[in-house]
């Protein structure tokens, strides 16, 4: 059965993104509490959203945390899939698919344009999951990110070297490519 998830859910949301972390690879980077993943979920303006799937007995054995975007394309929402993660034992017993399958119906009774999400590169049998859903892989787009230090350096104001050459030479001060 899914579900959008609850407040007492957080505990084990909380449990399932260590566990998925661990599987990932990269367990340091699970940093998030359960207070912090309560208030994005559940606070004033929840930034994301969240849906649980759990047994026919209330066993909770897999979640899905997303977020709205936006296509200025479409000039439609669309749901960003943050994680998406079924416990080792329940996989296989379609709670991954049903999980996906309630964001689309989401997606189509909202009128979002798309449901996409991230997926390791290494990750064959989930890619080769998400590819008989009929997703297909964007790869003429590469995902950048920055995290820590990168970020608060950029967000005090620097770096003023290379950056700004290239912010010039791609044209990001020229009104017809802001």
């Amino acid at each position: 059965m899914i579900r959008s998830a609850v407040v007492d859910d957080v505990p084990a949301i909380r449990a399932m993104i260590r566990e998925l972390a661990e599987y990932e690879k990269v367990p340091h980077e699970a940093r998030a509490t359960e207070e912090q993943l309560r208030e994005a979920l559940f606070g004033e303006r929840p930034a994301a959203f969240a849906h649980i799937a759990e047994t026919a007995e209330g066993e909770v054995v897999g979640f899905a945390v997303w977020f709205l975007g936006f296509s200025t394309w479409r000039g439609v929402h669309g749901i960003y899939l943050e994680d998406l993660y079924v416990r080792p034992g329940a996989r296989g017993g379609g709670y991954g698919k049903a999980l996906l399958r309630e964001l689309a119906r989401i997606c189509v009774e909202r009128g979002y344009g798309r449901l996409e999400w991230s997926v390791l590169n290494w990750n064959a049998p989930t890619i080769a999951f998400y590819e008989a859903l009929g997703a297909r892989p964007q790869d003429e787009w590469s995902v950048y990110r920055l995290t820590d230090g990168p970020l608060a350096e950029l967000g005090a104001g620097g770096p003023e070297d290379g950056a700004d050459r290239a912010d010039r030479a791609g044209g990001a001060d020229r009104p017809d490519r802001a």
